[in-house]
């Protein structure tokens, strides 16, 4: 479900942009884009933490998976961290929303990402970019360092697995997880947690698409 939607937030825009040949968005608008593109950004982010600690229950407690991964904590963790990443995109939205805008206020990127804004508008921007580089990375780095903790006790484990059949079993249920989380945080750390100055629409757009389009 998440993924569907974080899809559906740029690519149908992007087509009508195409079809259409009208490349126009309100202000109102580019924000709601902004605002929903990132909450389906950190839903994914959570959840493959999630999903990492799923596989390490799985592989490394199989017998008490069913009395660890019960129903409620499931949908205790996905209430709980919608929450957080509806919460943690408002504040980013509200330092936003209060910037002027100059010069052609053309975007040069396919969606209203962040960056592009920050670099058309012409009030201080130094407050926003202090956000994304501390909390911004905060939300990103702690599902990722919770999803290596997990990786590395499911490698010592399945290193232990006797049988060459039995590790690769282990191993390959994890891969498209794993090709999923390097695809997702390789290119969110190249697009965001650089100085603002550093970024250009060519070095933005691949990666961005990557994890926009491909990922989910």
């Amino acid at each position: 479900f998440v993924d569907i939607c974080f899809s559906s937030t740029t690519v149908p825009k992007m087509l009508a942009n195409h079809i259409l040949e009208t490349q126009t968005i309100s202000l109102c608008g580019c924000l709601t884009q902004m605002y929903f593109v990132f909450m389906f950004v950190d839903m994914d982010n959570f959840l493959l933490a999630v999903m990492a600690y799923d596989h390490f229950v799985a592989v490394c407690h199989p017998l008490h998976y069913t009395a660890k991964m019960t129903h409620q904590l499931c949908a205790l963790l996905v209430a709980g961290l919608w929450v957080v990443a509806n919460l943690n995109v408002l504040l980013h939205t509200l330092l936003m929303a209060p910037l002027s805008f100059c010069a052609d206020n053309a975007i040069t990127h396919f969606f209203c990402d962040v960056t592009p804004l920050l670099k058309l508008s012409c009030s201080d921007t130094h407050l926003n970019e202090v956000i994304i580089l501390s909390e911004g990375a905060l939300v990103m780095i702690t599902p990722f360092l919770c999803i290596l903790a997990s990786y590395m006790h499911i490698t010592c484990t399945v290193l232990k697995v006797p049988s060459t059949k039995g590790r690769w079993k282990a191993f390959s249920t994890c891969g498209s997880h794993l090709a999923v989380v390097l695809l997702f945080y390789s290119t969110i750390i190249a697009v965001y947690f650089n100085p603002l100055s550093s970024h250009s629409a060519e070095k933005d757009t691949m990666p961005t698409v990557l994890y926009t389009v491909v990922t989910p």
